[in-house]
C-alpha cells in the first residue's frame, strides 16, 4: 500500500522514548508521508525538528480550541512566521471543542473566526477540530466560505452537515473509530461520501483503530483504517489506499 496520514502528532511526548527509532520505519509499513500536526503555537518547535530532520514528513500549525484561552495576536504573529517554513502545509488544527470546554467558548469562536481569516490571507488550508459543536462551527464556515478550503478532521458529524462541508469546499479525513464497534455514524458519512474527498489520519497517539485499540497509535497502523474504508466503500484496498493518498497531496498542495 502506499498511505499518507494526514493528521499525526509524533511531536507529542508519548513519542519522546522512540520517536527516532520509529519514524525511518514507517516507510518500510508503507507510510510514505504523515502530517504532524502543531497544535500549539508554543511548541511548535518539535514540529519543525521533524521536518527538517524527515524528506517525507510535513507539518501543519494551528491554536487548537483547547489552548486558545491563552491566545493573543503575538501569538497568531508567531503562526504566520512558521508558516513562512516550506513544509507548512496548512493551519490547524483550529476549531471548536464543546466537549471538554478547557478554553471560553466565546475565546473558541473569536480565535476560531481570526485564523480562518488569517488562512484565507496567506492561501492556506485549514484543519478542523469540531466536537459536540456543528452548529455554531457550520455558522462561522458559512460566514468565511469565500476562498474556504481545507479538511474536517476526525468528522463526527451527520451525513447531511457533512454535504453541506463539501459545498464549502471541505473534505474529510477519517481515523481508527470507523474501526470501532459503535462506529454506526462514521461508516454512515463514509459510505455516503465520494471518493475524491476522503483521506486518511491516525491523530496518534490517539484514536488506535482495531485490533490493536488500547495501544498507543502510530501511523503504521493506518492501514487498518484504509481496509476499513475500502470495505465500507466496496473496492480493493490497494485502491483506496491510492486514492486517499492522491487526495491529500491535491488537498495539500504537495508537489512530488
Amino acid at each position: 500500500m502506499k498511505l499518507f496520514d494526514t493528521h499525526a502528532h509524533l511531536s507529542d511526548e508519548a513519542f519522546d522514548a522512540d520517536r527516532h527509532e520509529l519514524i525511518p520505519k514507517l516507510l518500510d509499513a508503507g507510510v510514505e508521508k504523515f502530517i504532524d500536526v502543531a497544535c500549539d503555537v508554543r511548541s511548535a518547535s518539535r514540529t519543525i525538528e521533524l521536518l527538517e530532520r524527515y524528506p517525507f514528513v510535513y507539518g501543519t500549525i494551528g491554536m487548537h480550541p483547547h489552548d486558545v484561552r491563552v491566545m493573543n495576536n503575538a501569538l497568531m504573529d508567531e503562526i504566520k512566521k512558521y508558516l513562512e517554513h516550506e513544509k507548512m502545509l496548512a493551519l490547524g488544527e483550529i476549531g471548536l471543542d464543546y466537549h471538554y470546554d478547557l478554553s471560553p467558548r466565546e475565546d473558541q469562536r473569536k480565535w476560531f473566526a481570526e485564523q480562518l481569516d488569517l488562512a484565507k490571507q496567506l492561501g492556506y488550508p485549514v484543519v478542523l477540530h469540531i466536537r459536540e459543536a456543528f452548529g455554531d462551527c457550520m455558522d462561522i464556515l458559512r460566514a468565511h466560505r469565500d476562498g474556504l478550503r481545507g479538511v474536517m478532521h476526525c468528522y463526527s458529524g451527520s451525513v447531511e452537515t457533512a454535504y453541506e462541508c463539501l459545498d464549502l469546499g471541505l473534505k474529510f479525513s477519517f481515523g481508527g473509530a470507523v474501526t470501532f464497534k459503535n462506529a454506526k455514524k462514521p461508516i454512515e458519512v463514509v459510505s455516503a461520501l465520494p471518493l475524491d474527498s476522503i483521506m486518511l489520519e491516525t491523530d496518534c497517539p490517539y484514536m488506535t483503530p482495531v485490533p490493536h485499540r488500547g495501544e498507543r497509535n502510530d501511523p503504521s497502523f493506518i492501514h487498518f483504517t484504509c481496509e476499513k474504508i475500502a470495505e465500507i466503500k466496496g473496492i480493493d484496498p490497494k485502491e483506496m489506499a491510492q486514492i486517499t493518498y492522491d487526495n491529500a497531496v491535491r488537498a495539500f498542495g504537495i508537489k512530488e
